[in-house]
């Protein structure tokens, strides 16, 4: 009976992850390299990425999950007024729809597939 029960939760899991919009995610990168990570995005968020620059020579890029009305727009990242109000960097963010459509050029962390396959591993233990 416990296996009926534990079968049908990881099931009911699946279904419940896969209904949510996943996207990568980089905190912050620099020219190609954006390491990265998937994310699960919230109601009302699509994916994103950024590019911009920072001190008017250095391309950087950003990743992730973004309310649907910052979409397609530029801003700035500036220090506090206390400190000097100096512009880090501008960084336009473009959305896409669909699982993972913001991939692009960088360096995809192996840590997600590694995770995956050790719950899976964990799971088919229980199950059997």
């Amino acid at each position: 009976m416990n296996r009926i029960i534990l079968q049908l939760l990881a099931v009911g899991f699946c279904f419940a992850v896969g209904q949510a919009l996943e996207c990568y995610s980089c905190k912050i990168g620099v020219g190609n390299i954006c390491i990265t990570t998937k994310k699960t995005c919230k109601a009302g968020e699509l994916c994103y990425s950024g590019v911009g620059t920072a001190a008017t020579f250095l391309e950087i890029k950003k990743k992730g999950c973004l309310e649907e009305a910052m979409c397609n727009k530029t801003s700035e990242t500036t220090l506090p007024e206390s400190l000097s109000n100096t512009t880090i960097y501008t960084i336009t963010k473009t959305c896409c729809e669909g699982n993972l459509c913001n991939a692009a050029p960088g360096l995809t962390s192996g840590l997600s597939l590694t995770l995956a396959s050790i719950i899976a591993l964990f799971m088919a233990k229980i199950l059997v």
